[in-house]
């Protein structure tokens, strides 16, 4: 059955792309290029970019772009998602072009997002991103496994995760339900692509006025994590979450406030999915330690 395989890339508007530019090099560590429209594709490895910043008001993200695997596969998932009567559409060439990408085709999730899918992608660079040299590392975790993961928000909780799970085929990974009041729960649901990263996409819903809760890139070396998070302190750069640790997917990370407000987790560790023996829980916590909250997402 021809499926998801990794979320490849994600396109932001944003008002401020010199910010972003900054942003990216001295704080996070990508690599950086200017497409011919304009925009600022960001990298993190040999794709042309992982991350497009294109100029806009909104500051949020507008598309997900997803590898299915073949062109036959993608062929497949495209006619499945029809049976199930889904709106998708093939993108023109020109959009497909300026995904480096051949063929494209498209679908709006119920929260706004555009999730985009192709199969393999075209221009690919040699050297390596040409990340940023305050790495210590040797960069992201990407390769089949994807860029990381996005958390947009639900307007309607179960309306989003049957979407994702239903129409998208994403798998479930698992959820976590945490008591922050009297009867007033935090609660995020987790999927997993067809490769295995925990979580590719997870959602929740809960005041915002983003579409994005937050995107997580992961480090190959446990110290980038901690140098980011230095410089982002240094820098005056909010951090929404200190250094913690994840109980479902195994991740140490903090979280800060992009310059387009909605937040990035920047970690390392992130756990694997072995189909075989991989058994969903519910956890009645987000974090097993740390991740000490100093402000919401969206404040």
């Amino acid at each position: 059955m021809a499926e998801l395989q990794n979320l490849a890339y994600v396109v932001f508007g944003v008002s401020d792309l010199a910010a972003w530019r900054g942003f990216a090099t001295d704080i996070v560590g990508l690599g950086t290029t200017t497409t011919p429209d304009g925009s600022l594709g960001l990298r993190m490895d040999d794709h042309p970019w992982r991350m497009l910043a294109t100029q806009a008001t909104e500051d949020d993200l507008t598309h997900a772009g997803w590898d299915v695997g073949s062109a036959e596969e993608l062929e497949a998932y495209v006619a499945a998602l029809r049976s199930k009567g889904a709106d998708v559409r093939e993108e023109d060439a020109q959009r497909a072009s300026a995904r480096s990408v051949t063929r494209l085709y498209s679908l709006t999730d119920p929260n706004g997002v555009i999730h985009e899918f192709f199969s393999g992608r075209t221009g690919l660079i040699p050297d390596g991103g040409n990340l940023s040299p305050i790495l210590r590392g040797p960069g992201f975790m990407t390769g089949d496994l994807g860029i990381g993961h996005i958390l947009p928000v639900s307007r309607d909780y179960d309306e989003g995760v049957a979407w994702y799970r239903d129409i998208l085929g994403l798998r479930y990974s698992d959820r976590i339900r945490q008591l922050i009041a009297p009867g007033v729960y935090a609660d995020a649901t987790f999927f997993h692509s067809a490769t295995g990263r925990h979580h590719s996409l997870a959602t929740g819903s809960f005041p915002s006025s983003k579409r994005l809760n937050h995107l997580m890139l992961e480090y190959r070396d446990m110290n980038d994590v901690g140098l980011a998070c230095d410089r982002a302190k240094k820098a005056g750069i909010p951090i929404v979450l200190e250094l913690g640790h994840h109980p479902n997917d195994q991740m140490f990370s903090f979280y800060m406030r992009t310059p387009s407000g909605f937040g990035m987790e920047l970690g390392h560790g992130g756990l694997v999915i072995d189909e075989v023996s991989w058994e969903p829980q519910i956890y009645d916590r987000m974090s097993d330690w740390g991740h000490a909250r100093n402000m919401n997402m969206a404040d």
